[in-house]
């Protein structure tokens, strides 16, 4: 579960490569679903822009629209990867596909899953706390629920010197635990939380924000243990 495909200064999905090398390891095709691009570039460009990145750790990529069957396509997945974009409209079209329970149950059996921004929302408990606008909406929040947690991808920082009378990302995600218990995991940009089994670690050159329901938020180092995440109910 990635912050984000693109950091400064570095191309598309470069900063994570050697993660992917690892998660993908011994796969030769992973399936891509491009669902999370609201216009201005379509299924196969956006797709296209994958494979060139996935062309450097010598693997294929394969868009979802490019089957007859998407569901069959899950089913028979090496592994999946899915894109940024619009979490609204991302999770809106795999409801459409019918394509969360197939995805559930082959990341379940052990199928490797990557997301970067807008996938990565979706494989928390709910898109709740994503940052983009609903342009449309999905049937539920309800989202693949992978981890037992919420995702907040792009997190920043308040800047100390700005005159922005707004509320932070922090603000927000305390609104959301006045309604809602599960923790939530601020991503920062190169951060990214990697699943294996019953273990977790976190990845990247910094360290995570973790807001848990009625408790100050927590700064966890990809040193830290946050294992207890998994365990949230």
């Amino acid at each position: 579960m990635v912050s984000t495909s693109t950091t400064h200064g570095t191309g598309y999905l470069e900063h994570c490569e050697e993660e992917m090398k690892q998660l993908f390891e011994s796969k030769t095709t992973v399936l891509f679903i491009p669902f999370a691009r609201p216009g201005g570039i379509s299924h196969s460009a956006y797709t296209a822009k994958g494979k060139e990145a996935f062309a450097r750790i010598g693997i294929e990529l394969k868009g979802i629209h490019e089957f007859n069957d998407p569901v069959a396509a899950v089913q028979q997945a090496e592994a999946m990867f899915i894109g940024g974009g619009n979490t609204f409209l991302l999770l809106r079209q795999l409801y459409a596909q019918q394509l969360i329970k197939p995805i559930q149950e082959r990341v379940l059996k052990g199928m490797p899953y990557m997301g970067t921004s807008a996938g990565t929302n979706v494989a928390g408990r709910t898109i709740g706390t994503t940052n983009d606008m609903p342009i449309v909406f999905p049937k539920t929040f309800d989202a693949l629920q992978l981890v037992p947690f919420n995702l907040n991808p792009h997190y920043q920082d308040p800047e100390p010197d700005s005159t922005h009378m707004g509320e932070t990302r922090e603000t927000r995600i305390q609104e959301f635990h006045v309604h809602n218990t599960q923790p939530v995991v601020g991503l920062r940009e190169g951060s990214m939380l990697q699943v294996k089994g019953d273990k977790m670690k976190l990845l990247g050159p910094l360290s995570a924000r973790v807001f848990l329901q009625g408790q100050k938020p927590q700064e966890f180092k990809p040193s830290h243990d946050v294992n207890f995440l998994l365990d949230s109910v």
